[in-house]
């Protein structure tokens, strides 16, 4: 009970503590957001499931004994003669918890629904984290058709320049079927990327119905704010994966506590009343029955108790296997904000390499090896940095995401 309520202490500060922020610009609003996120099946299943731990709450707190009735008649035949005698017998019973049994099931129905709680949030965060991927994928494919459209611009130029320095006697030829295949070829991967365009939008349609997509162009990156134990402490306090282990390790505990006490038996108790000998008899009284436990509840109650254990070990699993997942995502944002920079300094020499080369070749200056290889560098270093963009702010924003400071993931 007390790991139990540390966690919610913990959770509780967290929320008091963690301002929620305004949505990065190039993400979705919060309203849109959560309207998107609230109507992803993941979580209306999700909300269903605590709608049915409501019920089986209720089962919990009401128990498993119900009222029985029993009414016996009966016909009385004596052998030395006469009127048979017409007889019956009612009985009302029902079981009773003992041993405390019926407080350890109130609890665990608060469990239940604690879990099911989680589970929502939970379902609610990893909607989240995939709405984040599937945008940032849809505005990285315009983004990138965009390049390649430009490039097309590019690649034309060159063809113009080769043809004019052909008809100056300049250029061969093979020249201007080189700088000719090397069009189609950029017409080829803009192609592609127009392709890839249509399916990210097209996932994130599916996923997400009323999802428009991305007007906006992807921002610049930041690193993370603050050293990785700060967010390490976020992550795990917002964690709804944490709640639902700490909450099925409760569930567990309580389940071996109910199993223990269930050893003693329920009684049942009930009340009869009895009608005999041509009504001249009329017989009133209470029944009990206990049931005599033997090895069914001893070993019931010691699979119980390595349950409990079993679920204690899955929370310290699932607690390790969340810092490492932050400590991976931190360090990626970290790293890729890094890159980013480096990506964007790369781009901006390529694309001014592209641009001399290009003059030089018009001016005779340059042959037509080094123009082409100027626009292919220039392509790759532009889509390098593009990507690089990407993945910076994807980590960033699943960061964000996890320590529940967008969106007002906070209030789930």
């Amino acid at each position: 009970m007390k790991s139990w309520v540390a966690i919610a202490l913990m959770a509780s500060t967290f929320c008091a503590q963690a301002q929620d922020r305004p949505a990065p610009a190039d993400l979705p609003p919060t309203a849109l957001a959560r309207q998107w996120i609230d109507q992803d099946a993941a979580v209306r299943e999700a909300r269903s499931g605590l709608e049915a731990a409501g019920h089986g709450a209720g089962m919990l707190r009401a128990g498993p004994h119900e009222w029985t009735t029993r009414v016996t008649m009966q016909r009385r035949n004596y052998q030395s003669g006469g009127p048979d005698s017409k007889e019956w017998n009612a009985q009302l019973e029902r079981g009773i918890r003992v041993n405390g049994k019926a407080k350890l099931d109130d609890e665990l129905a608060d469990v239940e629904l604690a879990v099911a709680r989680a589970r929502v949030g939970e379902a609610i965060h990893e909607s989240a984290r995939s709405l984040v991927d599937l945008w940032v994928d849809a505005a990285l494919s315009a983004q990138a058709e965009s390049l390649y459209r430009a490039q097309q611009t590019f690649a034309q130029q060159n063809l113009r320049a080769v043809d004019a320095r052909k008809r100056a006697g300049d250029a061969s030829s093979l020249d201007l079927a080189v700088a000719s295949a090397d069009a189609a070829d950029v017409d080829r991967q803009a192609s592609q990327a127009k392709s890839t365009l249509d399916k990210a939008r097209a996932r994130l349609r599916v996923r997400f119905p009323d999802a428009q997509a991305p007007e906006r162009a992807l921002g610049n990156p930041s690193g993370p704010e603050g050293p990785q134990s700060q967010w390490l402490d976020r992550a795990l306090q917002a964690s709804d994966v944490m709640r639902i282990a700490e909450g099925q390790l409760r569930k567990a505990e309580l389940t071996a506590s109910r199993a223990s006490a269930d050893r003693v038996a329920d009684p049942t108790v009930g009340v009869f009343a009895a009608s005999e000998s041509f009504r001249q008899e009329r017989i009133v009284g209470v029944s009990i029955s206990i049931p005599l436990g033997g090895t069914y509840r001893r070993e019931r109650s010691l699979q119980a108790m390595q349950e409990a254990e079993a679920a204690r070990s899955a929370l310290d699993r699932q607690r390790r296997e969340l810092e490492t997942s932050i400590a991976e995502t931190y360090t990626d944002a970290s790293g890729n904000f890094s890159r980013w920079q480096l990506a964007e300094q790369g781009a901006a020499a390529s694309n001014e390499n592209a641009q001399l080369t290009q003059r030089a070749y018009a001016l005779g200056e340059a042959d037509l090896q080094s123009l082409l290889l100027a626009r292919r560098q220039f392509l790759d270093a532009s889509r390098a940095a593009l990507e690089a963009r990407a993945e910076a702010l994807r980590a960033h924003y699943r960061l964000l995401v996890d320590a529940h400071l967008i969106w007002n993931l906070s209030d789930d």
